[in-house]
């Protein structure tokens, strides 16, 4: 089986780099959510209402105030919200309905929930579509263009041969967990990043 968003072989329906970034979108969803309702005062009564309230005041919107209508924190949460009810319907069919949350809390139990998605989930693909979507919306919204990855290194992993990968590594901002692209080794604890930064070539003995 491939991942269902490149053509990378793995055991369920993601592969560890796009698992990382699905995880990350989804932590980062509602703060960038929050800045967008801080970004513009919603419209009142007609063209000309929207105000930056960042900036000065002015008859328009220098963004299309059509598309205000559908990037805001309601829409997200309505989104999010459906995914995690879809989620806790296929995985816990006796619990009942999904109690009603914030933004915020939907993304958090997804998150918590990634482990399964990845390895039980079918439509794992379609969420990380549609979590990407919602996160360059809101990003076309307040200007802030997504995070490049960071260059962290070589992999340290052994292989079954016996020699060290050395595949490079990156990771976004704030990121905790890294999956090796090639070997698929994952550093996510204290000793497998003293590993990584001990054993880089030229480190300091």
């Amino acid at each position: 089986m491939t991942c269902s968003l490149c053509p990378r072989a793995v055991d369920g329906y993601l592969c560890g780099r796009h698992r990382d970034k699905l995880s990350a979108q989804l932590r980062g969803l509602p703060e960038l959510y929050a800045e967008v309702g801080e970004c513009l005062v919603p419209r009142r009564s007609g063209w000309g209402e929207i105000v930056a309230t960042r900036g000065a005041a002015g008859p328009r919107s220098p963004i299309d105030e059509d598309i205000l209508d559908t990037v805001n924190w309601a829409v997200a949460s309505e989104v999010i919200h459906s995914w995690r009810t879809d989620i806790r319907r296929l995985r816990w069919p006796h619990r009942g309905s999904t109690p009603p949350a914030r933004l915020d809390a939907d993304c958090r139990w997804l998150v918590q929930e990634l482990d399964w998605i990845v390895a039980q989930y079918p439509p794992a693909g379609e969420l990380a579509r549609e979590v990407w979507t919602l996160d360059q919306q809101a990003r076309s919204v307040v200007g802030d263009p997504a995070p490049r990855p960071q260059a962290f290194g070589s992999c340290v992993a052994q292989l079954s041969s016996g020699i060290i990968c050395g595949a490079a590594i990156s990771r976004l901002p704030g990121q905790t967990r890294i999956t090796c692209p090639r070997c698929g080794y994952p550093y996510e604890n204290e000793q497998d990043w003293l590993a990584l930064l001990r054993f880089q070539p030229g480190a300091a003995a």
